[in-house]
C-alpha cells in the first residue's frame, strides 16, 4: 500500500451527497508518508494571516505559509449503488520565496555522517523535530523497521526521488479507490477545517462499510503507546456470513517482478497491517483522549467550521458546527464498531497487468507488534542510536541511495565517492 494521500471526506450512504477523504496516493506510501506530507503542506497553504495568533503559531512552527493561497478539499462520491461523497485535499499556492527549493550541498558537505553512531544524544528528538504537530505515520514505523539507519538518513537529508515503481503503485491504489469513490471540490479555510475533513472521511467511510460491506482508503488517527499515529487502511471488508461480525483489514502491494517478496518484505507488510488493527481496536475501545488531540496538533476545539464543510456534514446527517462537535461524532462512531478480525490479509499484485500473485493471510500478534512499536519509539525518542540492518539482510543496502556513506558499508565503500545531493530529492 502506498500510504500517501491527501485528506478526504466520505458522505454517509444514507444521503445522496456526502464527503470522503479522497486520498490522493502521492503518499506513499516510500519512506516518509506522502499522506502526512500532503496534510502538512495543505495546513500551511490554508493558513491565512488573518487567523488567530494561535493558528498562526501552528503554521509558522513548521514553515512560513505562503500568502494569497487557496486550499480546496475535493468531495468524492462513492461509485456504488448507494451515493456517498468523499473529500480530498487540493492546494493552490502562488509561487513565492517560501515555495522555492532551498539550495543544499552534497551529503559529504553536510557533516561527518560516518560517526553518527558515536554522537551524543541531542536534546531535540527526531519525533519532536520532524513529526511535531503531525504524528507518527504507519509508514514511519515500517520504514524504521526496514532500516533505522536509512530512516535517519532520510530524515536528515531528505527522501529519495519517487521511482516509477512507486508511481505505478500509487496509480493502482488510486484506481482501486475510484471504484468506490468519485471526487468533487470544496474550499477549506483553516487547519481545523482540514482535520474536520479527515474525521468526516472516517465517519462516512465507516457508514459505507456498515451499509455496503466495503470501504477503501480509510484514514485513521489513533493514540497508541503514548504517541499519536496516523495512517490509511487500503481496504476493509465486513464478513459475508453471520459467523463473524469483525471487519477484515486488507492491504494491496504491487510488485514489479512476477514473484512474491522475500520474508523481510512480507514481515514489513505484516507490521503495517498489524499497526492498522492496533489503531482500529484502540479507537473502538474509545481510547481517544480528545484534549490531548487538540493540544498535540494545536487545534481550537471551538473553531467554527467553514460554511461549506458544515453544509456537507449536514448532508451526511451530522449537524456539526465546531471541530469539537465533529470529534464527538468521530468517537461515537468508533464506539459502535467491533474490533477488527485477528486474521489479516496482504494481497500481492503484478504491476504489469494487476494479476494476483498471491495472498499472505496471517494472525495478529499483539506481543510482537508492541515490541516492534516500542523499539521504533526508542529510536524516534532518542533513547538510543539508530541500528543498522542485520547482517543477513544487508542485501537491502544494494537498493539504498545512502549505502556509499553508511558506516555499515564503510569497508566495501573504501576509495569510492558518490555525490548525493539533497536538492535532487
Amino acid at each position: 500500500m502506498t500510504e500517501s494521500s491527501s485528506p478526504s471526506m466520505h458522505s454517509s450512504p444514507l444521503n445522496d451527497n456526502n464527503e470522503s477523504y479522497g486520498n490522493v496516493p502521492e503518499i506513499p506510501i516510500e519512506i516518509v508518508s506522502e499522506e502526512e506530507m500532503a496534510f502538512i503542506e495543505a495546513a500551511l497553504a490554508s493558513a491565512r494571516p488573518s487567523l488567530s495568533s494561535a493558528l498562526a503559531t501552528v503554521a509558522s512552527s513548521s514553515s512560513s505559509p505562503c500568502s494569497g493561497s487557496q486550499s480546496f478539499l475535493s468531495l468524492t462520491q462513492f461509485a456504488s449503488t448507494r451515493s456517498v461523497q468523499a473529500i480530498s485535499l487540493f492546494s493552490k499556492r502562488r509561487l513565492s520565496s517560501c515555495t522555492e527549493p532551498t539550495s543544499v550541498g552534497d551529503i559529504e558537505d553536510s557533516g561527518d555522517f560516518s560517526n553518527t553512531q558515536k554522537k551524543v544524544r541531542v536534546t531535540e528528538t527526531l519525533l519532536h523535530r520532524f513529526r511535531r504537530k503531525r504524528g507518527l505515520s504507519v509508514t514511519d514505523v515500517t520504514a524504521t523497521e526496514w532500516c533505522e539507519k536509512q530512516m535517519e538518513f532520510v530524515l536528515l537529508l531528505g527522501k529519495q526521488k519517487r521511482t516509477q515503481a512507486m508511481k505505478s503503485g500509487s496509480f493502482r491504489h488510486a484506481k482501486l479507490e475510484e471504484e468506490v469513490v468519485k471526487r468533487v471540490r470544496v474550499q477549506v479555510k483553516s487547519v481545523e477545517d482540514i482535520w474536520a475533513v479527515k474525521l468526516m472521511n472516517f465517519i462516512v467511510g465507516v457508514h459505507q462499510l456498515l451499509f455496503e460491506g466495503l470501504t477503501r482508503e480509510l484514514p485513521l488517527i489513533s493514540f497508541v503507546e503514548g504517541t499519536w499515529m496516523v495512517g490509511i487502511i487500503d481496504e476493509i471488508q465486513m464478513p459475508s456470513t453471520e459467523a463473524s461480525q469483525n471487519p477484515k483489514l486488507l492491504d494491496t502491494k504491487t510488485r514489479v517482478q512476477s514473484t512474491l517478496p522475500a520474508e523481510p518484505q512480507r514481515r514489513n507488510g505484516r507490521l503495517q497491517l498489524m499497526c492498522y488493527k492496533y489503531m482500529w481496536d484502540n479507537l473502538v475501545a474509545d481510547n481517544f483522549p480528545s484534549n490531548q488531540f487538540f493540544d498535540f496538533f494545536t487545534l481550537n476545539p471551538h473553531y467554527i467550521l467553514s460554511e461549506e464543510i458544515q453544509q456537507n456534514t449536514a448532508k451526511s446527517g451530522i449537524p456539526a458546527k465546531t471541530l469539537d462537535d465533529l470529534v464527538r461524532y468521530y468517537r461515537n462512531t468508533c464506539c459502535m464498531l467491533p474490533p477488527a478480525d485477528d486474521q489479516l490479509i496482504l494481497r500481492y499484485e503484478h504491476q504489469k497487468d494487476n494479476s494476483l500473485l498471491g495472498e499472505d493471510e496471517f494472525t495478529y500478534d499483539s506481543g510482537w507488534l508492541k515490541t516492534q512499536i516500542q523499539s521504533c519509539l526508542e529510536f524516534w525518542l532518542g533513547e538510543r542510536e539508530a541500528n543498522y540492518t542485520p547482517e543477513e539482510e544487508r542485501w537491502k543496502c544494494r537498493f539504498c541511495r545512502f549505502s556509499s556513506v553508511c558506516p555499515a558499508n564503510a569497508k566495501a565503500n573504501d576509495g569510492t565517492k558518490e555525490q548525493l545531493s539533497i536538492s535532487s530529492h
